[in-house]
């Protein structure tokens, strides 16, 4: 086989693996946008707990001054019944804001995951590319040193590659 069709094979054989790396990096870096969406998405859920937790405080708050004003030992009993059902249901909102919080930064965990990833496979597309375009000027000039560097070059490409696809 000639040296030409050798970098020839080379450059179709590195071109498929730049294709399968930039589908990984798109499909990582969509990955990553959705899981953001996710996040914000749980966020938002948090932070509307955080506002119904505030009213049930104000709630709790008015109901406890009513008791404290209220000159009737019945009507007192009525009014701490309520603030006992105030503070009962703030526990519960705290509670399902903590947990909408803790879901939120599991999602931004994911999504920061998947950008590393998405980094590493437009990483390896990136040198892979350089290895084609050495290829080209290895085959218009004849030198050998450019040859042997495309050859190099596709390998540190294929490097990043298995990198990306065990999530390093």
């Amino acid at each position: 086989m000639s040296t030409t069709s050798k970098i020839a094979m080379c450059t179709a054989v590195i071109a498929t693996f730049g294709a399968i790396f930039a589908y990984m990096g798109g499909a990582t870096q969509a990955n990553a946008g959705i899981y953001k969406n996710n996040a914000a998405i749980k966020k938002t859920e948090a932070s509307n707990q955080w506002n119904y937790f505030q009213s049930k405080s104000t709630k709790q708050a008015l109901a406890e001054f009513a008791r404290d004003t209220a000159t009737d030992d019945a009507r007192k009993q009525g009014w701490q019944a309520k603030v006992a059902r105030y503070e009962q249901e703030k526990t519960d909102i705290q509670t399902e804001a903590k947990k909408l919080e803790a879901e939120a930064g599991k999602w931004d965990a994911q999504s920061d995951e998947q950008m590393h990833q998405h980094h590493r496979w437009a990483q390896a597309t990136t040198v892979l590319q350089v290895s084609i375009a050495l290829a080209a000027i290895a085959l218009l000039t004849k030198n050998k040193w450019l040859e042997r560097a495309m050859f190099g070059v596709a390998a540190a490409g294929l490097a990043v590659g298995v990198l990306a696809a065990f999530h390093l």
